[in-house]
Order: C-alpha cells, then sequence, then structure tokens
C-alpha cells in the first residue's frame, strides 16, 4: 500500500506524463499499487512546502514528517505526541505574547486575547489559510469531506469571524497547526523564543485587544449576570438537525439550530442577545444620536463629530484615532482604523469596517464607538 497526494490546488505532471497531484481537497491518501518513489517524491514535495510556509529549514526533517502523519497512518509514527507537546507550547508563547504587548492589562483580558489566538476554530482557520491539510498523511477518507465543507465555508464567510462560524471546525486542522508547531519547537532544542519567532507570523491576524469580540454565549452570560438574571439553554433534536432554546428568568428569548450542537447554541445566543439589549434600559446617554440612526445598524454620518460632542459633554478626552492596517496596492488601497477614548472608567477601544479613504475608515470606527457605547454587544473593549 503507498500514497498519492492530492491538493486543493490541481495537478502536476511528471517529466513522463504521469500525474503526481490530483484537483480534490484531500491530503495524502492510501492507493495500493502506487510507486514507492511515487510516495517518496509526494512526501518531500509537501515537505519543502510546509518549509516554505514556515520561512524554516528543519535540521531534523523527521519531525516535520511525524507532524504531517495522522494516526489512521499506521505505516509510520502519528503526530498525537508533537500534538500534545504543541498544545502546551503555543499556549505558552501566545501568553507570553500577550503579555508582553499589552503591560497592565488585567489577566482576564489577557485571558481573552490568548484564548482567542489558540482556539479551535483560530487554529483551524490557520490551516486552512496555508493549506496546510493537504500535505498530511492519513488513510481517512472522511476527513476529505469535512475539511472540504469547512473550507468553503471560510471561503464564504471570511477568514476571520470573532467566534465559531456555520459550522464547527474539524479538530484535526487545529490538531495539525499545533503538531508543526511542536516539531519546530523540538527541532529549535525547545528554545520557547525561537519557536515563536519562526513560526509566530504563520498564526496571524493574532487577534488583539482592539479586535477581540466575546463568544456570543459568553457574552449573554456576563450580560444576565450583571441584571441578576438566570440563564437556562436547552437542546433537543429534531432528524438531524440541533435545536438551542434560550431561557431567561423563565422567557423563551433566543432560539437556533443547525446540524453542530455548537453552532445552535451560537445562534441561539445571538438571538437572545439581540433581544435582551433592546430591552434593557441602558445607562450610557446617546441622546446626541438620533436613536432610529443608532438602532438601524448603519454607518452614522457625522460619526467623529457626533463622538467629539459626546465625550465633550462626558468630560471625557477627545477621541483618537489609529490606522490599525493598510492592505492592498498603491491605486486601490484600504484602511481600517482604531478609535480610543480616554474616560475615568478607563479607555475604551474599537475598530472600524475596511474603507478605501483613511477619514471614511475613522468615521466607520467613530460609528462603531457610538453603538457600542449604547450596546458593548458591539465590539467595545474597556481596558482599566
Amino acid at each position: 500500500m503507498k500514497k498519492k497526494r492530492k491538493d486543493m490546488i490541481g495537478s502536476e505532471e511528471s517529466s513522463d506524463g504521469a500525474e503526481v497531484v490530483s484537483m480534490s481537497a484531500e491530503s495524502c491518501v492510501i492507493v495500493p499499487g502506487e510507486p514507492s518513489d511515487h510516495a517518496a517524491i509526494a512526501l518531500d514535495s509537501s515537505l519543502d512546502a510546509v518549509e516554505r510556509i514556515l520561512r524554516y529549514k528543519f535540521k531534523n526533517r523527521d519531525l516535520l514528517e511525524e507532524a504531517l502523519t495522522h494516526s489512521s497512518y499506521t505505516e509510520a509514527e502519528s503526530y498525537q505526541r508533537l500534538e500534545f507537546v504543541g498544545d502546551a507550547a503555543l499556549g505558552l508563547a501566545v501568553a507570553n505574547f500577550v503579555y508582553i504587548t499589552y503591560p497592565g492589562l488585567d489577566p482576564g483580558h489577557l485571558s481573552l486575547i490568548r484564548a482567542a489566538n489558540i482556539s479551535t476554530e483560530k487554529l483551524a482557520r490557520v490551516a486552512v489559510r496555508h493549506a496546510l491539510f493537504r500535505h498530511v498523511r492519513h488513510n481517512a477518507p472522511c476527513l476529505n469531506a469535512k475539511v472540504e465543507e469547512f473550507a468553503q465555508v471560510v471561503a464564504e464567510e471570511g477568514d476571520e469571524i470573532p467566534h465559531s462560524g456555520s459550522i464547527k471546525a474539524p479538530k484535526v486542522l487545529a490538531d495539525i497547526v499545533e503538531s508543526i508547531a511542536a516539531a519546530v519547537y523540538v527541532d529549535c532544542n525547545f528554545d520557547l523564543k525561537q519557536m515563536w519567532d519562526y513560526f509566530g507570523h504563520v498564526l496571524e491576524p493574532i487577534v488583539t485587544l482592539e479586535t477581540l469580540q466575546h463568544q456570543p454565549v459568553t457574552t449573554l452570560y456576563e450580560l444576565c449576570q450583571k441584571q441578576g438574571k438566570q440563564v437556562d439553554i436547552r437542546h433537543w433534536r429534531k432528524g438531524a438537525v440541533n435545536i438551542a432554546n434560550i431561557f431567561v428568568d423563565g422567557k423563551l428569548v433566543g432560539s437556533g439550530c443547525s446540524e453542530q450542537k455548537d453552532i445552535a447554541k451560537i445562534n441561539a445566543a445571538k438571538e437572545a442577545l439581540d433581544k435582551l439589549w433592546k430591552s434593557l434600559s441602558l445607562d450610557t446617554e446617546v441622546d446626541i444620536v438620533d436613536e432610529s440612526t443608532v438602532l438601524d445598524g448603519k454607518e452614522i454620518d457625522g460619526a467623529k463629530q457626533k463622538l467629539n460632542e459626546f465625550c465633550n459633554k462626558k468630560r471625557w478626552h477627545k477621541p483618537t484615532y489609529r490606522m490599525e492596517k493598510e492592505v492592498g496596492p498603491a491605486h486601490d488601497r484600504k484602511f481600517i482604523c482604531s478609535v480610543h477614548i480616554d474616560s475615568k472608567e478607563g479607555t475604551y477601544v474599537t475598530v472600524g469596517d475596511m474603507k478605501l479613504r483613511l477619514r471614511d475608515a475613522e468615521n466607520s470606527a467613530a460609528s462603531n464607538m457610538l453603538y457600542g457605547l449604547q450596546n458593548s454587544a458591539n465590539g467595545v473593549v474597556l481596558v482599566s
């Protein structure tokens, strides 16, 4: 039994015209009767490709080979031991990065940023972004369909979302990222700083304090706890569909459904939050903005001026803006800006949407801040 390389890009031919790579979302699967030299060529090609992604040349390539071997492939050592090490090493490396990046930030927010960068969802999307699954040796064809479905959803939703998407991320994808990180870590003689120097860029874009958003279920519990309300989430199935109903103080406030139980709960939490925010009596003054404008979800015209007036009325410092990201060629440049407001309670921070002009990006950030000051589910973070 030998293996045949399949990936998501397309087919390549050897000099004699034999197909080496075929169009598929599949990775290395076992094919009977394939010449052994094809298997060796495919493996070397995968190792080379992953080294290029990492921008790192392994001293011991056996480590990388092990990191790319699923437990269903019984002819070689699987990545399970490396995955164990990688889980811990990545967690500590990200913790160090966050601790150094945000001096003085409270442990609660440090934990949230760390968790967001090493979650199964985040790491699975990293694997999709770098097409790592195509390089994995396995003998479990069922994995191919799961990974293909998830990759298609990522392509439709966009690479980065703040929490779980419409389907659950396959754990195998996160395992691959952890295993490769561990391979680098061990190859660097267990030097955590070197591992992060070589591997940190693979995780980009890193979730930052400015881009951090709470998972809806967590936000729901936090909100209800502050209001002294009791949350009860009940699950049931209808055929292949999972349904989640959320009750707050005995009243049904949200329902969600999905083939995945966790996704159904998230969808229900989103609906519950939307209803709760609209029903709560909020203390934050937003009378400088017309209520119908704020609640319709559209960007607020003249948001920067309105935000200045709001801060002046609250006797807060004037908002400051910072360009967080600049993408695209010079003739088609796009910008993302954040806005920061110092107050007695701390510094309020949020980011805007991507815009073609810098001033529009700043207005978008100001608009999101106005929404967020009325409703903390809209992504405003308070840094003490």
